[in-house]
């Protein structure tokens, strides 16, 4: 245990699905023992624009990534951001964006968007790439199944 006792700093990947809200809900419990910061990251980048091709109405992506951002974390905790948590936007690609920045964490948590079957049991390409890349250890969770 004593390795545990140094998670000071977790990481959550934050992309507005339910997944990733309940990530945030986890790092949270994850933290109060430890004291530690939550920091949730959520990334965003223009889209890829070909040669002869000028898209349209293509701004404001910076924007948008923030809403989302904080509406996961309104979800995830009500009005009131919790005293060890704080938010981060940064432009980039989320998998080199996340796997750069677990250099500086303890705990990098994840949600994992399954499909549901035999897909469900497979994680996504970011949560893949983390898991054997970022430089931290990677939790990844689920999102609670809905009762009807």
């Amino acid at each position: 245990m004593s390795e545990a006792q140094g998670i000071r700093s977790i990481l959550v990947g934050v992309d507005g699905s339910d997944a990733s809200v309940e990530a945030l809900r986890q790092a949270r419990v994850l933290a109060e023992p430890f004291h530690a910061r939550v920091t949730a990251l959520a990334c965003w980048d223009f889209p890829p624009v070909y040669d002869g091709y000028v898209a349209m109405g293509i701004n404001d992506f910076d924007v948008r990534a923030g809403e989302i951002l904080q509406e996961a974390l309104t979800t995830a905790f009500g009005d009131t951001l919790p005293e060890n948590v704080e938010s981060r936007l940064v432009q980039g690609n989320p998998r080199r964006v996340l796997i750069d920045e677990s250099r500086n964490a303890d705990l990098m948590v994840l949600g994992r968007r399954g499909h549901g079957g035999f897909g469900g049991l497979l994680l996504g390409s970011v949560s893949s790439a983390l898991v054997a890349h970022a430089h931290c250890p990677v939790l990844v969770v689920h999102t609670p199944e809905k009762r009807h």
